[in-house]
């Protein structure tokens, strides 16, 4: 599901009433950590204890990937297997 709404929101930008507004209408879908690049679900327990400054937002799973962040190793674990098989992490590593 693509909508208007394509660009990754910073957590500590947005405002309360706001971000419920994006979260009640399905325009967030997936939280991530921009230290670490992770996204995942927004009900992951390891999502919930981020910084609120690490925190950011995104409409869907290619939205993130496109950001360069990867999936979530225990919410969204299928999809972390499948990009760890691919072999982005090797690219990755390469280049340090």
């Amino acid at each position: 599901m693509r909508s208007n709404f394509e660009y990754m929101i910073d957590h500590p930008n947005i405002g309360a009433q706001e971000l419920r507004r994006l979260l009640l209408s399905g325009l967030i879908r997936y939280a991530g950590n921009r230290k670490l690049k992770i996204y995942g679900s927004l009900h992951c327990k390891s999502g919930e204890r981020m910084k609120k400054g690490n925190r950011v937002f995104f409409n869907d799973e290619n939205e993130a990937l496109e950001k360069g962040y990867r999936p979530c190793g225990k919410c969204l674990r299928k999809k972390f297997l499948e990009w760890k098989k691919s072999g982005f992490l090797d690219k990755v590593l390469r280049h340090y």
